[in-house]
């Protein structure tokens, strides 16, 4: 274990350890020595990188957004226009929810923070902000809103099904949801 100021990657480590944590035993089991432990830094280091948990849970928070705006972007940015914006939002669907479970908790476990707590329902008001973005390239914003939600949606009750629906019913849904788009007119 690097220690001092030759480990420039603790404050990173601290991070992922957080998310780690999270991801297996729930928000509620995170504490500052947990963390540490889990990192491998002494538990100094947290009050030295973090001024207390709701600033380390806030910064994990938002590079997990970070990552899933990056997988939005990695299938939305490559659509060329709303035919292959369409199959890439179904391909995101079906991605999301056959890929990471961690990312899947994650997900939840910051839902339910911003249901309660107005900082982090900022949080995802910009993870939904950004997520429209490539979705906005090639549709209205507010046929781009239900799409994200339906992504969403869509993504959870796959995840969660005892029998996940197939890619045919995704397209269809979204098919359904893009008909209505103003600029298709």
């Amino acid at each position: 274990m690097a220690t001092g100021h030759r480990d420039p990657q603790r404050r990173e480590r601290i991070i992922a350890a957080t998310l780690d944590l999270i991801a297996e035993e729930g928000i509620a089991r995170v504490s500052h020595r947990r963390i540490a432990t889990r990192a491998g830094v002494p538990l100094g280091s947290m009050t030295y990188h973090f001024s207390g948990i709701e600033e380390l849970l806030r910064e994990a928070f938002g590079r997990f957004t970070d990552h899933i705006v990056a997988v939005f972007d990695a299938r939305l940015g490559a659509a060329a226009d709303r035919d292959q914006a369409r199959a890439a939002v179904a391909d995101l669907v079906h991605e999301l929810s056959e890929g990471s479970q961690r990312d899947l908790v994650l997900t939840q476990e910051l839902y339910t923070l911003a249901a309660r707590q107005p900082a982090y329902r900022e949080l995802t008001h910009e993870w939904m902000r950004r997520s429209r973005v490539h979705l906005e390239k090639h549709f209205d914003p507010d046929t781009a809103r239900q799409l994200d939600a339906l992504i969403e949606g869509l993504t959870l009750h796959r995840a969660l099904a005892r029998e996940p629906h197939g890619r045919a019913l995704t397209a269809e849904a979204v098919a359904r949801v893009t008909a209505t788009d103003r600029r298709a007119r």
